[in-house]
């Protein structure tokens, strides 16, 4: 069988893609500032929904699809989260976001014809622990917050949920994301 090009994504979904990733990442970023404790802070629990959108996207229309989203999507998050956070944290987030999300977006292209479970599930496992690291790193480091406990803390939380993501990935690729069905991207 050969390969199908990509479908141009309807501005539809896009608008509604990038709309999903600036209340993500721009959710978890005034998250982050409220800590519950000295190993886990908020924004944990809602960032790894950033990654099952990109893989989503990835799925249907192809990795250069879900790039234009991160792009997109960084620039309206970061201005978003200068407004409900503070600009360190929006810095911090933006520069791992992006890393995170070209991570993410590559690995899945790379795994998408093993097992349905091994792309999402390793990608958000490599750009979970990417976007900690950075973003703790970046955001925290210096000003007195016990930045290394949140980011551990945060990080096996993050790798739960993104386990956890697994079961609406099934269920959502099979309407949003499943390719071939309309000549999307199978590549």
């Amino acid at each position: 069988m050969t390969p199908r090009v990509a479908r141009p994504m309807p501005a539809i979904h896009f608008a509604t893609a990038i709309l999903a990733m600036t209340v993500i990442v721009a959710g978890s970023n005034w998250l982050v500032q409220y800590p519950l404790n000295d190993w886990l802070t908020w924004g944990a629990l809602s960032y790894p929904v950033a990654f099952l959108v990109a893989d989503l996207l990835n799925r249907r229309y192809g990795p250069a699809a879900a790039r234009r989203v991160a792009w997109f999507g960084f620039l309206a998050a970061v201005a978003v989260s200068a407004w409900l956070a503070t600009g360190r944290i929006a810095a911090a987030s933006g520069l791992a976001f992006l890393c995170s999300q070209w991570l993410d977006i590559y690995v899945f292209d790379r795994l998408r014809r093993h097992r349905w479970w091994q792309a999402p599930l390793v990608s958000g496992a490599f750009a979970a622990t990417l976007d900690t690291s950075v973003f703790f790193a970046v955001a925290f480091a210096g000003s007195g917050a016990p930045w290394q406990t949140w980011l551990l803390g945060d990080l096996l939380v993050k790798l739960g949920v993104n386990l956890c993501m697994l079961a609406p990935f099934r269920a959502l690729m099979w309407n949003l994301g499943r390719p071939g069905a309309l000549g999307e991207y199978t590549q």
